[in-house]
């Protein structure tokens, strides 16, 4: 299982940092979350949660000089005891998903909450959600799918009821000017 973001679905509540903070540490102080919303201004708005993709094959493992970073069950975990602070793993992490705060010597990142993750169940917009890894890039395999086929809906039954799905244009289709 893992964390997938959907930016186009955060309106930058910040709910999953205070539950972060909350969960992990007892406080609500979004610089103790484990997910942080970053929100960039003027245009266009960007609302984006920033969380450790828990890598197959982690940076920020490789960077730590002691080997206080393991992948244990799927989840990369730091070891406090074994981590002397340095914050080459900080550094190192592509996706600047690990964190530090002035109250703690040792940085912190998502640990999925043992595998029942709280900013997941605390988004209101489901732009965090919890997938299994094989579903991860299904968004581009059904692009692909469908401008193959030239399909620009799709009709489904959930729950005994129809429903449609709109998709968009997958490729500007512009006119050729030229004479």
């Amino acid at each position: 299982m893992k964390l997938a973001i959907v930016p186009e679905r955060c309106s930058g509540c910040k709910l999953c940092e205070v539950v972060c903070s909350m969960s992990h540490f007892n406080v609500v102080n979004p610089r103790k979350s484990r997910v942080r919303v970053m929100v960039l201004y003027p245009q266009p708005v960007i609302r984006m949660p920033i969380v450790c993709n828990q890598c197959k094959d982690p940076k920020c493992a490789d960077a730590c000089p002691t080997g206080a970073i393991t992948r244990v069950d799927g989840i990369v975990k730091i070891n406090a005891e074994e981590c002397i602070g340095c914050e080459q793993c900080v550094i190192s992490c592509p996706f600047g998903a690990i964190y530090t705060h002035e109250d703690y010597n040792v940085p912190f990142k998502c640990d999925l909450c043992g595998g029942d993750p709280e900013c997941v169940k605390a988004c209101p917009k489901d732009a965090i959600i919890y997938i299994p890894r094989h579903i991860i890039g299904q968004p581009q395999r059904m692009k692909s799918v469908l401008k193959y086929a030239h399909l620009k809906e799709v009709e489904y039954w959930e729950d005994g009821e129809k429903k449609i799905l709109r998709y968009t244009e997958t490729e500007d289709k512009g006119t050729n000017d030229e004479a």
